[in-house]
């Protein structure tokens, strides 16, 4: 199948996805109804991921005809602990999804069913090491709320609705054959129709494909793998699983590690992970606030690092003793502001970064230019060579904000003192009601970002010497001068227009009076 074919193909999965999903919510809100969407596609996924590894694995064995989907609860439980360890879970023939919908339309307690299955699913994995990374998956996807209907019996005609649909989206021939690309791509999709759909909620957890690729490459400039990533608030987790695009599949050595604060969020970046054929092993999601309770303390240095923290959040800052000795915080003699914890986070994240490593993370513009403790942070930032870059984005591309962000880029082991500023606020392409962030404009981004040379009216670099002289301030506008788009002006052709302008001014008003005195004459 060529590119375009394919791309086609995609294209018409969306559109059936999207179509899929506003039909079935009926009166539930959208935001409401994605995790029952989203937790249908994964628990379709797990189903046939499960079947597709226990099918192969018999055919290996020698056993060409064997179909776990058919085989009878009780036989099935023979190979479970085994399973256990190498998946993460274990899911009885009978609680297969497929097994499930088939049943569905004539089982009148099918909501029970559902909640069992999901139980018995999350409890496959107590005790083992996958216990954390599977645990409350399903607990956002209440089949007896009142959301789905007032009775039982209107509830289960939804779930079976749900169920059919899911089932019916094309995801490919065989497992084996769409190699979980679909299903990952299909999640991916939906959250960013939700996302788009919730506005500034959406926002709060989601970020554009397109800007997570782009700080994702500015990581691993010149690199082929990397030792592990991580993203201090993770949200659904898109950034961190753009490694994956990036990189290719396996080349981060030791996993994804993150942190996220929202508890439905944070179910969420599990499951994608699972959708992205991320092994339960290869990824540590921790839930909690990473400013005031980081997890992964213990853990070694990170290579790559990328974020797009809340914006301007509240946070204990200087009202919380502990922190300004929190070595996170400490070296910069400075909290950041209880009312603006964006340099907070920049702060956890550079004492997170490994030596050769690098952090993109995406600021409010405000957090490169206020005074007070921000500025002191700065100084701190600056006067010790942790930035090697300031990228100004394009405004209007992030769901629930117009504002035009950055990125600040992060390093411990720089080649130079100076700053590259990059100017990329002209580098979008306006795609219905957002702008985005073409492949090509990526690209320009990227090689300003390699070279590291002056390009007039797009990049420059700065000594740190200049900047302390302009107060620490790292606005990309303070320092790359915007290109002059007025149009050069011949005053003397201007002064001739303007007399021949006048001189027929004149002559119009001769000819009017001429008029005006002739009818006046004629009554």
């Amino acid at each position: 199948m060529s590119v375009t074919s394919k791309e086609a193909e995609r294209t018409e999965l969306h559109k059936t996805i999207w179509r899929i999903a506003n039909d079935l919510r009926g009166s539930v809100d959208g935001w409401d109804f994605k995790t029952y969407v989203l937790g249908t596609l994964f628990y379709r996924f797990i189903s046939e991921n499960l079947t597709a590894y226990l099918d192969e694995a018999e055919r290996l064995a020698g056993n060409e005809g064997f179909d776990y989907r058919r085989l009878p609860n009780a036989d099935a439980e023979f190979g479970r602990e085994e399973t256990v360890k190498e998946k993460g879970f274990y899911i009885l023939p009978g609680d297969l999804f497929a097994n499930v919908r088939e049943k569905a339309r004539h089982d009148e307690n099918l909501n029970e069913t559902l909640s069992r299955v999901f139980k018995n699913i999350e409890g496959s994995a107590v005790g083992a090491n996958s216990e954390d990374d599977i645990k409350g998956l399903f607990d956002d996807l209440d089949v007896n709320s009142s959301k789905l209907g007032p009775t039982v019996a209107k509830r289960n005609e939804k779930l079976v609705k749900l169920l059919d649909a899911i089932g019916d989206l094309p995801l490919g021939g065989t497992f084996r054959e769409n190699n979980n690309d679909l299903f990952g791509d299909a999640y991916e999709y939906l959250m960013q129709m939700y996302a788009s759909a919730a506005g500034k909620s959406g926002g709060e957890y989601y970020t554009p494909q397109e800007v997570a690729e782009l700080l994702a490459r500015i990581t691993v400039v010149g690199k082929t793998e990397v030792n592990k990533v991580y993203d201090p608030a993770c949200g659904s987790g898109s950034m961190l699983l753009k490694y994956e695009k990036v990189l290719g599949h396996g080349k981060v050595r030791q996993g994804y590690f993150g942190q996220e604060v929202n508890l439905t969020t944070y179910n969420l970046c599990r499951i994608n992970m699972f959708l992205h054929d991320i092994p339960y092993e290869k990824f540590d999601v921790a839930h909690g606030d990473t400013l005031i309770d980081p997890a992964h303390w213990d853990d070694e240095p990170f290579e790559a690092i990328v974020s797009n923290p809340p914006y301007s959040i509240k946070w204990d800052g200087d009202a919380n003793p502990l922190l300004i000795n929190d070595p996170r915080y400490a070296p910069a003699g400075v909290l950041a502001p209880k009312s603006k914890a964006d340099l907070a986070f920049t702060m956890h994240i550079l004492s997170w970064l490994a030596v050769n490593g690098t952090a993109a993370i995406v600021e409010f513009p405000g957090v490169l230019y206020r005074g007070g403790a921000e500025q002191k942070i700065r100084k701190y930032l600056v006067d010790n060579n942790f930035v090697d870059a300031v990228i100004q984005l394009p405004p209007d591309l992030f769901f629930g904000t117009t504002i035009a962000t950055c990125v600040i880029v992060l390093k411990k082991s720089k080649s130079d003192n100076r700053i590259l500023f990059i100017d990329g606020s002209a580098l979008f392409s306006r795609q219905g009601n957002k702008n985005k962030l073409t492949t090509e404009h990526q690209q320009t981004i990227l090689d300003a970002f390699a070279h590291r040379e002056d390009v007039p009216h797009f990049a420059t670099l700065v000594d740190h010497a200049v900047i302390a002289d302009n107060g620490y301030n790292i606005a990309v506008s303070s320092y790359v001068e915007a290109e002059d788009t007025r149009v050069a002006v011949d005053i003397t052709e201007l002064n001739a227009e303007i007399a021949r302008i006048v001189e027929n001014q004149s002559k119009l008003r001769a000819q009017i009076d001429a008029i005006v005195a002739d009818l006046e004459g004629a009554n």
